[in-house]
């Protein structure tokens, strides 16, 4: 299994930068990796990418040596095992609330004697057998990132609780989903919202993780880095394909 870049990234005090995917034609994170990104979030939430769509676009990540991370549709094991064992790097699990939720993902995620993942090595994760099982179950325990989505004013009420689980890589906070427990959804610049995304910068940060959000324009991005935020989710490819579409339309017809 090859070392995790966004793990190489994250621990050299670094910045690393990706988008969410929807696109189904492997091309497209063929693209992303050229453009220069660090990861993929492969999106099996919100969109129509299937487990063996998702299969295919791990391929293409691996080939501009970038870093394929799943998003599952929710903190099920039988989710993140199969995300695994197409071969993501990590997965992100949404709206982790509490520390039960976190110790749930952890031990999805992980093999024995850190959790208790599902095992074959008859995967893809495994080159299908070709790799010795012994250093895959090592090497995946070692190499996969586990990225908790802290989404409402539950999970952040629970954080420092959450914070305490083995395991956790990255705390990734949602703005959108959390501007929507605020009851204000896609208001993801109100000061309410704001305050919270700091409050759990900061908690996370104090407990030694790192932190990740997302962004749709690079103003954001900034004031994020700003203020210590390792793990950039760089808006969405359809919505980056919109906008230089919209901007080219624009120059040209305006």
């Amino acid at each position: 299994m090859k070392k995790n870049r966004v793990k190489e990234i994250i621990k050299k005090g670094k910045v690393a930068l990706g988008p969410f995917m929807k696109f189904t034609d492997p091309a497209s994170v063929e693209i992303a990796g050229k453009a220069g990104f660090d990861f993929v979030i492969i999106d099996m939430e919100h969109g129509p990418v299937s487990v063996e769509t998702a299969q295919n676009l791990i391929r293409a990540a691996e080939l501009v040596d970038i870093t394929p991370i799943i998003r599952v549709t929710e903190n099920e094991p039988g989710l993140i095992l199969r995300a695994l064992d197409i071969g993501a790097g990590g997965v992100e699990v949404p709206q982790i609330g509490n520390k039960e939720d976190a110790l749930r993902l952890v031990q999805s995620a992980k093999f024995a004697p850190r959790g208790s993942r599902g095992v074959c090595r008859f995967v893809r994760a495994a080159d299908y057998s070709a790799s010795d099982r012994y250093k895959y179950f090592e090497d995946a325990n070692r190499e996969t990132i586990t990225i908790p989505h802290i989404e409402g004013t539950k999970g952040i009420s629970n954080l420092k609780e959450i914070l305490s689980v083995e395991g956790l890589d990255i705390i990734f906070v949602g703005p959108y989903d959390l501007s929507q427990s605020l009851n204000i959804p896609g208001q993801v610049n109100d000061p309410k919202v704001v305050e919270k995304m700091r409050e759990v910068v900061s908690i996370s940060k104090k407990a030694g993780l790192a932190v990740g959000t997302f962004v749709d324009d690079v103003k954001a991005a900034k004031k994020w880095i700003a203020q210590g935020v390792q793990y950039i989710s760089f808006s969405v490819d359809v919505g980056i394909f919109y906008e230089a579409c919209k901007s080219v339309v624009k120059e040209l017809k305006e």
